[in-house]
C-alpha cells in the first residue's frame, strides 16, 4: 500500500466523523418547504467544523488523484 492509500483511508474517516458531529436543525420537512430555519449563520465551532469538512474533502480527493496518477 502507498502512502496516499493511507492519506485517503485517514481523510474518509475523519470526514465521516465531521459530517456526524455537525448539528443542523434541517428535517425532512424543512428539505420539502416545510418550516424550517430560513437565514442562518455559522458562528463558532459549527463554522471551524464545516471548513475542516471542507478541508478533509479536499486532502481526500487530491489522495484519490495523485494515488491514481503517480501509480
Amino acid at each position: 500500500m502507498s502512502i496516499y492509500n493511507f492519506i485517503t483511508l485517514g481523510s474518509v474517516l475523519f470526514m465521516t466523523l465531521l459530517i456526524l458531529i455537525q448539528t443542523r436543525g434541517a428535517s425532512l420537512g424543512a428539505g420539502l418547504g416545510g418550516a424550517g430555519e430560513v437565514n442562518t449563520t455559522r458562528r463558532g465551532t459549527e463554522k471551524t467544523i464545516f471548513q475542516l469538512t471542507i478541508i478533509s474533502a479536499l486532502v481526500f480527493a487530491l489522495s484519490l488523484i495523485l494515488g491514481v496518477v503517480i501509480k
